[in-house]
């Protein structure tokens, strides 16, 4: 009887033990965190959660974020065409790391090496690409930084084009991640024609003849979350593993942004853990309307000048009811010329039960010169004429 009492015991005792490490391993997986991340609504720019979103941290790859924005820059500016074709110098050839194996003096098209920067996270495209619209990657690099600048990314700067180097120098946040990746997709949404694309092949083009490479992406939840419509991934020693992801469900377009998670698929983990956090408690309203509206302007060459409205968008967490916000135009008294176009004309201001929950400026559309005395005589004469 003994004997069996202790065989029972020590049974219950192993099972109880791998009960224990079983609950232990689920709560260790429960608790991974990243050393900083960011959910971010994209049309409006708020930050819904956070954690340590101001820490400075190696970015890797994702630094090509920037690189993307410059070159849609170019292309938008004229400055480049998707069609030119682009030579891979020694250096480019050169960069260790993520790669698509250009070899020197292969040219490719701008195009093409748009989707090896942004599917399968080329370094040595990035280089080429920098070194084509600026002439080298430090001015390139140059403009990356003083482009942060511009879009407040405080806590930014850039080194490299790629996020190969392990330099101190070259650092930036969570929050300055989804401030450039909320630039990227809404100036430039047809990212979103190459961010989506899982594999697709390109033809080298070398003196030694063609052979076809194949493009992988990295974003993995473009595989396993129907919501995810890209952006970028990166992994290094020093910055371990991050990503910046944008999903988008009924209507409502998140980005989040992992940085320093702890192994592989930590970082795709917590970013679809945020995502899933924003879909289930914000909503949002959005004002599109286009104010085509003419409005009167003393002392000018024209008498009156179109308007434009960049839009408003306003996140709630609360689950109030969006349907009661109401908006209210508010112009200046008077509009006198000069005019430059952009010029604050007026304001649309939106409340919720009597709050003020947010506003945006009404723009001049067009340019006005102030009436000259040559102006006002030949306008007094043309009316005299018509009088006549």
């Amino acid at each position: 009887m003994k004997k069996i009492v202790a065989f029972i015991l020590s049974i219950s005792m192993l099972f109880s033990v791998n009960i224990y490490a079983e609950e232990n391993a689920e709560q260790k997986s429960q608790t991974v965190k990243a050393k900083s991340s960011v959910l971010m609504e994209a049309s409006s720019g708020t930050i819904i959660k956070a954690e340590n979103e101001n820490e400075r941290l190696s970015p890797a790859s994702i630094t090509k974020i920037m690189t993307m924005i410059l070159i849609f820059d170019a292309i938008h500016s004229g400055k480049v065409r998707l069609t030119d074709m682009a030579t891979t110098s020694a250096y480019a050839k050169s960069m260790g790391g993520s790669q698509v194996f250009l070899e020197e003096g292969e040219q490719q098209s701008v195009e093409t090496l748009i989707k090896c920067i942004i599917i399968a996270s080329g370094n040595d495209a990035s280089v080429t690409m920098a070194e084509h619209i600026y002439g080298s990657e430090e001015e390139f690099v140059k403009q990356m930084n003083e482009r942060a600048k511009g879009l407040g990314m405080v806590n930014t700067h850039f080194e490299d084009c790629c996020g190969l180097t392990d330099s101190d120098n070259h650092y930036t946040t969570a929050k300055d991640v989804a401030i450039m990746s909320r630039e990227l997709i809404t100036k430039y949404p047809e990212v979103f024609q190459y961010s989506t694309i899982w594999m697709e092949p390109f033809i080298h083009k070398t003196a030694q003849g063609e052979s076809e490479f194949m493009l992988s992406n990295t974003n993995k939840l473009l595989k396993t979350n129907q919501y995810v419509k890209g952006l970028k991934t990166g992994s290094t020693s020093k910055a371990k593993y991050c990503v910046s992801t944008v999903a988008e469900k009924d209507g409502v377009e998140l980005i989040a942004v992992i940085m320093a998670a702890p192994d592989y698929k930590s970082r795709f983990a917590l970013a679809e853990s945020l995502i899933n956090y924003g879909f289930s408690n914000c909503k949002v309203y959005k004002d599109e309307t286009d104010y085509k509206k003419y409005i009167p302007v003393s002392g000018g060459e024209k008498e009156k000048i179109k308007m434009r409205y960049r839009g408003f968008s306003y996140v709630d967490t609360k689950g109030s009811d969006l349907d009661k916000i109401k908006r209210e135009v508010i112009m200046k008294e008077n509009i006198a010329a000069p005019i430059k176009k952009g010029d604050v004309v007026g304001k649309v201001e939106y409340t919720l039960d009597g709050k003020v929950i947010g506003e945006n400026f009404l723009e001049a559309g067009e340019a006005v010169k102030k009436a000259d005395y040559l102006y006002t005589l030949g306008k007094m004469f043309r009316l005299f004429l018509q009088i006549a």
